[in-house]
């Protein structure tokens, strides 16, 4: 982390664990504000630190006293406050890296790939170094487009660290996050400047940013999505959830809409417009058309390969649904379920139609929210089947769909600020 002395990078220092003076774990660091500034190089002034409850607060500089390998050393409580970038305020991680700047000798201009902090004996932290690649000039014998070298340099070698007009890349930024699961991401991102925010997300694949999407605020769904361009937007929705693709649809404008409708493959269109046909808080409304539909002749091995995918979520991982075919939804004839703990009881080769549970609970389409969520608090249930008249599947509600329409809207952040009011009080406790 540390390459000289009391010099940090960045870029390393970010999922290092901050700890109090007792040595108690308190959060990891996610980013360093600093303040540029028209002369002289930029001053540091904190970390974020994203505590538990996945809410970023700030934390002085003046109040660390020790950054070594591996851990962040701070002199007491922290303040449970939300950060909230202030305009006169620079992330590195979120705003610098990938930021184009010129040399000041002319020579070209560079990609910031890292950002060097450094303590003076004034105890302040100042931008003492950058870390650079150099864009590439001209093409190497066979054809290729040169990698431009790597140089550390001196922060005032270089003269528009400030931004321009240009946009800036994230892909140093996502390989920061990498690691994140797309619920955290989210909070990331939401954090974000409206502007970097759409950079960062535009530099996501389709599958990620799908996947993010679900997990932001539908006014951070709505601007990003809307920012892009209609074919990318419209491969977006298709990777979506089609649930959560038809939420998504329904808070844009109608023309919007039905413009990204006619764009989307019409397989994947027909699963959204069937759910954009049902009420929000209805059992259509909620369902997602993509549970794990099976033969009653699949194998024990066959249905427990099936729910090992990745994409699937834990609920809709705990059944199977058996049905006649076709087995894409709206199936055959609803046979019922295979719980996954009994597809683990069994044997391999036999057939999941001997062990399945006919009698498991159903709804219409049009069931209201009340009595879906009566019924999976009832029989401690995971997900629930939605059938037609005939009894063919139409898919299927789960519990997440339903926690997240009947908690209200920010209730991430009502649930971060009590999870850090509860670890504020106790940390008080244990120094009282």
């Amino acid at each position: 982390m540390s390459s000289a002395g009391n010099r940090v990078f960045a870029a390393r220092l970010v999922g290092t664990t901050v700890f109090d003076p007792i040595g108690d774990q308190v959060g990891r660091v996610r980013d360093v504000v600093v303040l540029l500034r028209l002369k002289g190089a930029p001053r540091a002034v904190g970390l974020v630190v994203e505590v538990p409850g996945r809410r970023r607060v700030f934390l002085p500089l003046t109040r660390v006293t020790s950054i070594d390998a591996g851990q962040v050393i701070s002199t007491g409580l922290l303040n449970m406050r939300r950060f909230e970038q202030r305009a006169s305020e620079t992330l590195v991680i979120g705003d610098l890296l990938d930021r184009h700047v010129e040399m000041v000798d002319g020579s070209g201009g560079a990609t910031v790939v890292d950002v060097a902090i450094e303590q003076q004996r004034t105890r302040d932290w100042l931008v003492s170094q950058l870390f650079v690649r150099r864009r590439p000039q001209g093409k190497g014998g066979l054809g290729l487009r040169r990698r431009g070298e790597t140089l550390l340099i001196d922060v005032d070698e270089v003269r528009s660290l400030a931004g321009g007009t240009e946009l800036q890349g994230a892909e140093l930024l996502l390989a920061s996050y990498d690691d994140l699961k797309p619920a955290d991401l989210a909070d990331v991102l939401h954090e974000l400047g409206a502007t970097r925010r759409l950079e960062v997300a535009t530099a996501l694949n389709n599958e990620r940013l799908a996947d993010v999407l679900e997990e932001l605020p539908v006014d951070d769904q709505v601007s990003i999505l809307s920012s892009l361009e209609l074919g990318r937007a419209a491969d977006v929705l298709e990777a979506m959830q089609p649930d959560d693709a038809a939420d998504l649809l329904s808070d844009l404008p109608v023309e919007k809409a039905a413009e990204l409708l006619a764009l989307m493959e019409p397989e994947e269109a027909r699963d959204v417009r069937r759910l954009l046909a049902y009420e929000d808080d209805t059992a259509g409304g909620l369902m997602t058309t993509e549970p794990v539909v099976l033969g009653p002749e699949t194998s024990v091995a066959a249905a427990l390969a099936h729910i090992r995918r990745r994409d699937l979520t834990p609920a809709l991982g705990s059944m199977v649904f058996v049905s006649r075919p076709p087995l894409e939804t709206p199936t055959g004839r609803f046979l019922g379920v295979v719980h996954f703990q009994r597809l683990l009881r069994e044997a391999p080769h036999d057939a999941i139609g001997v062990f399945v549970d006919p009698e498991i609970e159903v709804v219409a389409p049009d069931a209201p929210l009340s009595q879906v969520t009566r019924l999976l608090a009832t029989y401690n249930l995971l997900a629930l089947p939605v059938v037609d008249t005939e009894r063919r599947l139409l898919g299927a509600v789960s519990v997440d769909d339903v926690l997240d329409h009947l908690l209200p809207q920010d209730w991430r952040e009502a649930d971060a600020e009590d999870t850090d009011r509860a670890m504020t009080e106790q940390m008080e406790a244990g120094r009282g």
